[in-house]
C-alpha cells in the first residue's frame, strides 16, 4: 500500500463512523416520547395526532389471535386499503397502551406486523390515519399467561 491509499481508506472509514453515529438520530427523528408514556389510549392519541377523535372503519384489518397463549409475543397485523398515512396499534389495558406508530411514505403498502406485549386479556385496537382523520379497528385478545409483569 502506498501513502494516498492509506490516506484514502482512512477517510472512507472516517465518513463511515460519523454515518454510524447520526444512524440513530435520522431512525428516531419522529419518535413521540409523550405519546409512548401516556397511560391512557386516548392521551397517546392526542399526543400522537392532536386528537382522540375515531371513527370504526371495516377498511381497517387488524389481524390478532382470540386467545394468546403467551402474553410475552403477541402477534399483530394491520392492513388497508385507505391511503394510510401512519398507522399505531394501542393496547387498551397496558401501562402505556401506545405500542407501535409507523409512519408510512406515500405510495407504500398500508401494513404493519409486530408483536406486542400484553398483560391481560384486553381490547387491541389498531388506528389509521388517513386523509386527516383517524380510523380504527378493535378485537379482543384473551391472554392466558401474562406478558407484562403477570
Amino acid at each position: 500500500m502506498d501513502r494516498r491509499s492509506v490516506i484514502k481508506a482512512a477517510g472512507i472509514m472516517s465518513a463511515a463512523a460519523t454515518a454510524l453515529v447520526a444512524l440513530p438520530r435520522i431512525a428516531w427523528a419522529a419518535y413521540s416520547d409523550s405519546a409512548f408514556k401516556a397511560k391512557g389510549a386516548e392521551d397517546a392519541l392526542s399526543s400522537l395526532y392532536g386528537g382522540s377523535a375515531t371513527t370504526p372503519s371495516d377498511q381497517v384489518k387488524l389481524k390478532a389471535p382470540d386467545i394468546a397463549e403467551n402474553g410475552a409475543v403477541v402477534p399483530v397485523e394491520v392492513e388497508t386499503d385507505l391511503q394510510a398515512e401512519s398507522i399505531a396499534i394501542l393496547i387498551e389495558k397496558n401501562p402505556s397502551p401506545l405500542a407501535i406508530s409507523a409512519d408510512l411514505p406515500a405510495g407504500t403498502q398500508a401494513m404493519v406486523k409486530t408483536r406486542c406485549r400484553m398483560g391481560e386479556t384486553t381490547n387491541v385496537t389498531a388506528v389509521v390515519k388517513s386523509g386527516g382523520k383517524l380510523y380504527t379497528a378493535t378485537k379482543e385478545v384473551k391472554v392466558t399467561i401474562g406478558g407484562c409483569g403477570g
